[in-house]
């Protein structure tokens, strides 16, 4: 049997938003059907914001074409809110402004409505524990502007120069490295042998450390101090 549970006690909880109301339902059914929780649907943004810190999923599927607010205001918002949310994408579009821009609101993943009710599964499950999951192509659009970014100037980081200014382990230190080459959470734990409930402590700690919000401003962070490169 497939584990919906994603690693933790019980199954995630997922909320999905939609404007189209027989895929949003097909959605939510087939995520059901096969063991996540629903908790919570909605059809335009301002129901899904309400809806979303009304309901706390671990999940939010989240179409970007919504009425009356944006996809990408939703997510900003959403996330703000409560940031233990992960949103994960579902649109028909793979324009690349639409993902960069998706991913800078604070989206851990992209996937097109193409996709196969197993593909959108997995995507839920990795998505509850951090792993940034993409429709193939897109990850390596999404780290080439990472690069990007990093190429600009850049106002001095979190700590950078303070008195006291936190300092990272070397595990630390070693965990932020892979994330800023695009691994995955399993991906580094299998690399450096230990379990993923750990790689996800060692990125919170490291988030807390140098007060960054995401993984988006943790692997731009790493990218500019060429972490990357190591």
């Amino acid at each position: 049997m497939t584990d919906t549970t994603g690693g933790r006690r019980g199954p995630i909880r997922v909320m999905v938003v939609d404007d189209h109301p027989m895929w949003r339902d097909a959605v939510a059914r087939d995520l059901s059907e096969a063991g996540f929780e629903v908790v919570a649907t909605a059809g335009d943004g301002d129901q899904a914001v309400r809806r979303a810190k009304a309901a706390a999923p671990d999940v939010l599927v989240l179409d970007l074409n919504l009425p009356a607010k944006p996809g990408v205001q939703v997510c900003k918002e959403v996330v703000a809110a409560n940031p233990a949310v992960r949103v994960l994408v579902l649109s028909a579009s793979g324009e690349h402004a639409d993902v960069l821009e998706a991913v800078k609101s604070g989206a851990t993943g992209y996937l097109l409505k193409s996709a196969s009710t197993e593909d959108l599964q997995d995507a839920v499950r990795r998505t509850a524990v951090g792993d940034p999951v993409f429709t193939p192509g897109l990850a390596g659009l999404v780290l080439g502007e990472y690069r990007r970014l990093a190429s600009e100037p850049a106002g001095p980081a979190p700590g950078d120069g303070e008195p006291g200014a936190p300092r990272l382990t070397d595990r630390e230190t070693e965990v932020l490295r892979l994330v800023a080459k695009g691994l995955s959470y399993k991906q580094i734990a299998e690399r450096l042998v230990i379990s993923h409930r750990t790689v996800q402590n060692h990125v919170q700690n490291t988030l807390g450390k140098l007060q960054l919000h995401n993984r988006v401003e943790l692997v731009r962070y790493a990218i500019e101090r060429g972490l990357d490169d190591e």
